[in-house]
């Protein structure tokens, strides 16, 4: 069982920038791991953001956050990392982290389905 805790969410101006992290625990993320972070608005479906290979230096970004958001981990704290740059009301959301234990192809990196574990979410607000 791997545990993800979220944290850093906020209100954030329109604009402006915010970091998110994810403290995983308990099981440790293999070699062939995934992380990623997905989001969700009310009314929305949860959608995709961003993406990375736990050991390896592959990242996959929605189009929507590509440029603006930044995903990185440290494997000597097992932390993921979303950092957001130039926030825009769209980007207001119930931020989730998750974990796909095992290897996965990068074509399926942004199927929330894939993903085996997943935190409680942290809000994040825009507004100005």
């Amino acid at each position: 069982q791997v545990n993800l805790v979220e944290s850093g969410g906020d209100l954030v101006q329109p604009g402006g920038s915010l970091k998110l992290s994810c403290a995983a625990s308990g099981r440790p993320l293999s070699s062939t791991s995934v992380v990623g972070w997905f989001r969700q608005a009310p009314g929305k479906e949860r959608e995709f953001v961003a993406a990375t290979h736990w050991s390896g230096g592959s990242t996959n970004y929605a189009g929507s956050v590509k440029g603006r958001f930044t995903i990185s981990k440290d494997r000597n704290t097992n932390t993921i990392v979303l950092q957001m740059n130039t926030v825009n009301p769209e980007d207001a959301a119930v931020y989730y982290c998750a974990a796909r234990s095992t290897r996965v192809i990068y074509g399926l990196w942004h199927d929330a389905s894939v993903y085996d574990y997943w935190g409680q979410g942290t809000q994040v607000n825009v507004q100005g």
